[in-house]
């Protein structure tokens, strides 16, 4: 998706503005039309194996006591994003959210003891309706988030004018900025990307130069990824064509993360199309890989509840249902009450990982889709 230009951003979010305000002139009672952003509301694509937004919307009415305060977040937020843009700077999630934060006060200035927001939650759902609502996206609105992803490999990138080479950056990798559109991918020499859950095993990948001797590009998310960690992935995908395969521990919140690079996620639903990797592939650590690959008994934890129950939940998702290996490695998670970490691969020896676990599951097809 590109970007649209700024004359754009700022058409659409004046445009937000004067619908309400035209209402008031015309004598009605001002409301917001926003599209719901509830798993209600999500929509699971068959064909194109992602989630995406329904076209279920709720009325916000200014004079709907239920909704008043959401309405008034609305506009504020609006008022503050509008602001940003005709001055040219790039607030964070967090500026926002304290230019924004005061007490409501009457006429008089008595302290009415309501805040515009308690805390950062509120302030972050209302940019979210605001994305939904004039089709902007909070990249393309110039806001910034603690983005967190890192990258690295042959590839090399333009950034404000300048060439920067991702095979030349020492023991280090780049950051992934928030907006991802806003770099051109110049070059990419690879066979494939390798995502990777965990922060350390990319460091441990990147310093041993994992990606220099298996020709690919290494990314990371460090947990549950980020917008811009997804985008990154999503455009070499999309723009080189490489096959992407996600590297996690083995357990329901590592096969979930997994999911939400392939399909994309509840809450973000309406940013699947740039966000999603439909083809990616899962690599490891499956439940079935505790005994094909032998990993000591004492590597193996015990499984809580909580894994349990996040399994279970991930059974009833449409998108592992539909796959008969997804359904069984989840039940054998179930059933078994296991689960191991990627370090326990380092039982066989530190190198096990980089020098035979990805390259031979790679080589012989031994991911789940």
């Amino acid at each position: 998706m590109q970007a649209p230009p700024e004359e754009e951003v700022i058409r659409r979010l004046e445009e937000l503005g004067r619908r309400v305000a035209d209402q008031i002139l015309r004598g009605e009672a001002p409301y917001l039309e926003v599209p719901v952003r509830t798993l209600a509301n999500t929509i699971w694509d068959k064909k194109r194996k992602m989630l995406l937004l329904g076209s279920k919307t709720a009325r916000r009415e200014f004079f709907d006591v239920g909704e008043s305060k959401r309405f008034m977040q609305t506009i504020l937020m609006l008022k503050l994003i509008l602001e940003a843009r005709r001055e040219g700077v790039h607030p964070t999630i967090r500026d926002l959210y304290y230019r924004g934060k005061h007490t409501l006060t009457d006429k008089s200035g008595k302290n009415l003891g309501e805040n515009t927001w308690d805390d950062q939650r509120e302030s972050n759902a209302v940019i979210q309706d605001i994305e939904v609502t004039t089709g902007l996206l909070r990249e393309h609105m110039g806001l910034m988030h603690d983005a967190k992803g890192r990258i690295v490999g042959n590839m090399s990138i333009r950034s404000k004018g300048q060439v920067i080479e991702l095979s030349r950056l020492g023991s280090g990798a780049y950051a992934i900025p928030s907006n991802v559109d806003s770099l051109e991918i110049l070059d990419v020499k690879a066979d494939y990307v390798l995502v990777v859950e965990k922060g350390a095993i990319f460091e441990q990948l990147n310093e041993d130069e994992f990606w220099r001797k298996n020709n690919c590009i290494l990314i990371t998310g460090k947990g549950q990824p980020d917008r811009s960690t997804r985008r990154m992935v999503r455009r070499l995908w999309e723009e080189f064509d490489l096959p992407v395969y996600v590297l996690t521990d083995g357990d329901s919140y590592g096969f979930y993360i997994y999911s939400v690079y392939k399909s994309g996620s509840i809450t973000l639903s309406y940013e699947s199309e740039r966000l999603a990797t439909p083809e990616a592939r899962f690599l490891g650590v499956s439940v079935t890989d505790i005994e094909k690959y032998k990993i000591p008994k004492n590597f193996i934890i015990k499984a809580t509840e909580r894994d349990i129950k996040r399994a279970k939940e991930l059974l009833n998702y449409p998108w592992f249902k539909e796959s008969k290996r997804w359904m069984e490695e989840l039940n054998l998670f179930i059933e078994k009450g296991q689960k191991v970490e990627i370090e326990a691969l380092s039982g066989h020896g530190f190198r096990f990982l980089s020098n035979t676990y990805i390259p031979e599951k790679i080589s012989k097809g031994e991911w789940i889709a």
